[in-house]
């Protein structure tokens, strides 16, 4: 048994939930994967995973396995790449997960640059509104939205986006301009709620404090392009970051309300595992993200200020 390549099949098994994608994923017959993870369980005498009909489950052992093979493998791979970037560029593949609008907003219209950097590196993005399990997906470092709650994880903040509140021009003209924060009880807005089930409330800055309001809605989205066009079609207020509602602002689109009471900037931050700290592919990529976004930051300040 190859004891190196099991580890790396067990691996992808419990990230993807199967054996066909872990084979799939790696480029080796179904065969081959099955055998292999036969070999592991009776090399140490424990059952790794727990097979259905319908998924691949990782049992209490093979909970434990994985953390401890997942930070080798990575330990090993980190090694290896500091290594040969002694000699040459970081390469291999850079897994990096983001919000949706962030993503494609300020990230993918700059990645010819990243890549003139590091020809030799390749990346795996993931685009979400919610937050992915780093480990258990594989991925190495995500961009995230809001305060860090996860301990787990090392956190490097970078900027905070500028927020507004707006409404579609219909709105306003069915259900008046607020112009206090009293007149929000007679307002609706569109609900906003992650993928973790978590429902954000609209925010104010009042007297150097943050104030919460729970606010009345009928419809609730999980996606931010989804959150904006949803306030277009006049479904209520919304709070979301300028950048992200600048065009339809320009454009009378959408008109910003309350600006007299500042809506809280929304820290944009990077996140990666411990072990994965001193990776040379983990480390160009925040050093880049984070000149990136400082050159926007500078560039305009009613966007995004550094942190």
């Amino acid at each position: 048994m190859d004891r190196f390549q099991a580890m790396q099949v067990f691996r992808r098994i419990v990230e993807l939930g199967g054996f066909g994608k872990a084979a799939d994923d790696l480029g080796l017959p179904r065969a081959t994967v099955s055998l292999l993870i036969q070999q592991l369980e009776g090399h140490l005498g424990v059952q790794l995973l727990q097979r259905t009909t319908r998924q691949v489950r990782a049992t209490l052992d093979g909970e434990a396995y994985y953390q401890r093979c997942g930070q080798l493998l990575d330990e090993l791979d980190d090694l290896e790449t500091s290594l040969s970037a002694q000699r040459s560029q970081p390469r291999g593949t850079l897994r990096v997960d983001m919000p949706i609008a962030f993503g494609c907003t300020w990230i993918v219209p700059n990645l010819a640059d990243f890549y003139r950097r590091y020809p030799q590196l390749k990346l795996d993005l993931g685009f979400h509104d919610r937050l992915v399990h780093l480990q258990r997906e594989g991925v190495d470092c995500a961009i995230r939205a809001g305060v860090i709650s996860d301990q787990a994880l090392v956190a490097r903040p970078i900027v905070r986006l500028c927020q507004v509140t707006c409404a579609s021009p219909g709105y306003l003209a069915r259900s008046g301009t607020p112009v206090a924060l009293e007149d929000l009880a007679e307002h609706r807005a569109i609900g906003f709620a992650s993928g973790n089930g978590r429902y954000f409330p609209f925010e104010f800055e009042v007297a150097g404090q943050v104030r919460e309001l729970q606010m009345s809605s009928e419809l609730t989205v999980n996606n931010a392009d989804g959150y904006v066009t949803a306030c277009e079609a006049g479904f209520g207020l919304i709070q979301a970051p300028r950048y992200h509602v600048q065009r339809q602002l320009a454009e009378g689109r959408l008109v910003e309300v309350l600006s007299d009471h500042p809506v809280p900037s929304w820290p944009i931050s990077v996140v990666y595992p411990p072990h994965r700290q001193l990776s040379p592919r983990v480390r160009v990529f925040i050093d880049w993200l984070i000149e990136l976004l400082h050159g926007a930051a500078d560039a305009d300040e009613a966007l995004m200020v550094r942190v």
